[in-house]
């Protein structure tokens, strides 16, 4: 996936820069793919990112991407209405963010039982 900024503007009104851009990609992205890429391009923390839009038309490889960066999370949640799917996408983010953070344990149950259970579950 490559990026390429279209317009850059600094509203200072609402403490963030709008940014319009074009992806390059095969598929549709999606907002946290949009979300990681822009992330790591400016250095602001996904938190701070509101995805306008994601536009692109049929049988184009090449999408328009509006977005806002905000200064802090506070920021963004006082000028920004919250929608369904951003709070999904959030959620989805807070998730991803907490499985990395937390090794998985795998726990085998059947070498645990006794041996008259395990034959049965053998047969």
């Amino acid at each position: 996936m490559e990026f390429k900024t279209i317009s850059d503007i600094e509203n200072p009104l609402f403490n963030r820069r709008e940014i319009e851009g074009e992806i390059h990609t095969e598929v549709s992205p999606s907002r946290q793919e949009v979300a990681k890429l822009l992330s790591d391009k400016f250095s602001v923390p996904v938190e701070n990112i509101k995805i306008r839009t994601i536009m692109g038309k049929f049988g184009s490889q090449v999408f328009i991407i509006n977005t806002n960066i905000y200064k802090s999370k506070e920021e963004r949640n006082k000028v920004e209405i919250i929608k369904k799917k951003d709070a999904i996408f959030e959620q989805k983010f807070a998730e991803e963010q907490n499985s990395k953070e937390k090794p998985v344990e795998v726990k085998e149950e059947v070498d645990n039982q006794p041996e008259e259970v395990k034959e049965e579950n053998s047969e």
